[in-house]
């Protein structure tokens, strides 16, 4: 695959035509060596002087006779960086979704990836597991559960151990601000939990309860939460060069 700065993870994970898709792919981000998965979530602008977004990647290919390389992603604005601006019906962590997939190659995704998120403070913390049950989901098996937990829901069942075995190799970063966007009722289930355990002892935390904060249990606190309920038609993003239409047809 080319340019050689990017790099497939893991294995194939379908065939059509001319593409064969992937799960994950490694990349360079200003001199640091980062793998993005499908459900990922991460910050871009999509071009100078445009508001910084979230992307969550969906799709990644290879088109074989061209050797091109692309995604789709979906991408998630502030209210008030979309053209009817924020009003009161707005949540205080609530975004809104482009109604159309956004297709860029890979180079280009990469281009428009915010390196520095520490100015981003969108969204509700996450409260992160304990250090205490960190270390005993660890020894129970129970941390594999959740990442099993969450490929089943964002990435429709695939198995992505060879990718998350490259992910612990290359090291994480967990003072790194990262970003989740969820669905309202994902939204509403989370804070109603969050809620209910601040009266629970920390043992309380176990892998029921895991599963029932919808899969999303932060292993750190740098995680900011968002939501979204609507759509929106972006007037202008049709006319960056970057964004590879015919692919999506």
């Amino acid at each position: 695959m080319e340019p050689s700065s990017l790099l497939w993870v893991g294995s194939p994970c379908g065939l059509h035509g001319p593409y064969i898709f992937y799960k994950a792919f490694r990349f360079h981000l200003e001199g640091k060596a980062r793998i993005l998965s499908l459900g990922d979530f991460f910050l871009v602008r999509c071009k100078a002087g445009d508001p910084i977004c979230i992307a969550e990647l969906q799709l990644v290919w290879e088109e074989r006779t061209t050797k091109q390389l692309l995604s789709s992603s979906k991408l998630y604005f502030l209210p008030e960086d979309t053209p009817q601006g924020r009003n009161v019906t707005h949540g205080e962590d609530e975004v809104i979704a482009v109604s159309e997939k956004v297709i860029v190659k890979l180079e280009d995704l990469v281009k428009w990836m915010v390196a520095d998120v520490s100015s981003w403070n969108k969204g509700l913390q996450a409260i992160p597991l304990k250090p205490t049950v960190l270390k005993e989901l660890g020894k129970n098996g129970q941390r594999e559960a959740l990442h099993k937990y969450r490929e089943s829901t964002l990435n429709s069942g695939l198995n992505f151990k060879d990718v998350l075995k490259e992910k612990a190799e290359l090291g994480e970063d967990v003072e790194e601000k990262k970003v989740l966007v969820l669905s309202y009722p994902q939204y509403c289930r989370y804070r109603s939990v969050i809620a209910r355990l601040r009266e629970r002892p920390t043992s309380f935390l176990t892998d029921h309860v895991v599963l029932a904060l919808g899969g999303i249990a932060s292993l750190t606190n740098n995680t900011q939460i968002l939501y979204c309920r609507d759509t929106f038609e972006h007037p202008t993003l049709v006319e960056n060069e970057s964004v590879c239409d015919e692919f999506g047809k």
